[in-house]
């Protein structure tokens, strides 16, 4: 399952760089796939749309750091634990309920994120 900030997030930025997958942006900024990350070209996301890794897409929110579900490993295979949920100081990096996925789907996204 994917990590979600909740509308608690004070914006302070703590969790952003713990990302191995550079999954978390500051509210209003646009997201790629290829952002520190090494995908180039097509890449498929969750709802199996096919985007080119570094085309740019719309902020998920515009108020506080979000999470991309289809960068977010949960940390699987890089820690124990997820890292943004770890470091917040206000424990708003909680599990999504609309993106609960499995361990091997997890570490099928790392491998894919990280060729």
């Amino acid at each position: 399952m994917a990590i979600i900030i909740t509308e608690e997030c004070i914006n302070c930025g703590a969790c952003e760089p713990e990302c191995p997958n550079n999954a978390i942006y500051e509210a209003g900024v646009e997201w790629a796939i290829s952002d520190g990350t090494t995908v180039t070209g097509p890449y498929a996301l969750l709802g199996g749309q096919t985007v080119d890794a570094q085309h740019k897409n719309g902020p998920i929110s515009d108020e506080v750091y979000y999470i991309v579900p289809d960068k977010c490993t949960e940390c699987t295979g890089f820690h124990e634990e997820p890292q943004c949920a770890a470091v917040c100081p206000v424990d708003c990096c909680v599990p999504d309920p609309d993106h609960v996925e499995s361990e091997a789907v997890l570490l099928d996204r790392k491998e894919r994120l990280h060729l």
